[in-house]
């Protein structure tokens, strides 16, 4: 079971952190990744941290959130994290955590267990 938590409603130039809880599951055999989905758009990448044991740095970001969101991952908290600052009102979207074996994949179908997603509404 994956939880997302920490969106909200905040003003253009503003912060918040996602968090991406994970039960029930070995977190560090999984690949995590970020999507997020606006209304009338399809899902998109956002953002992807390797698993443990392959490089639990390596971290891949979607061109439009590149130095403005870092992800992270706390093993020992089976948690993972989404910061994102000089958030824009084009972020707007529910933001989903995915669970996967392909190290920093774009694609959502490679993709195991998704959260169930948490609101970003950015206001201008």
């Amino acid at each position: 079971q994956l939880v997302e938590s920490g969106g909200g409603l905040v003003q253009a130039g503003g912060s918040l952190r996602l968090s991406c809880a994970a039960s029930g599951r070995t977190f560090t055999y999984y690949a995590v990744g970020w999507f997020r989905q606006a209304p009338g758009r399809e899902r998109e990448f956002v953002a992807a941290i390797n698993r443990r044991a392959w490089s639990g740095t390596d971290t891949y970001y979607e061109d439009s959130v590149k130095g403005r969101f870092s992800i992270s991952r706390d093993n020992a908290k089976n948690t993972v994290y989404l910061q994102m600052n000089s958030l824009k009102p084009e972020d707007t979207a529910v933001y989903y955590c995915a669970l996967g074996f392909t190290a920093g994949s774009r694609w959502s179908r490679d993709y195991e267990y998704w959260g169930q997603g948490t609101q970003v509404t950015v206001s201008s």
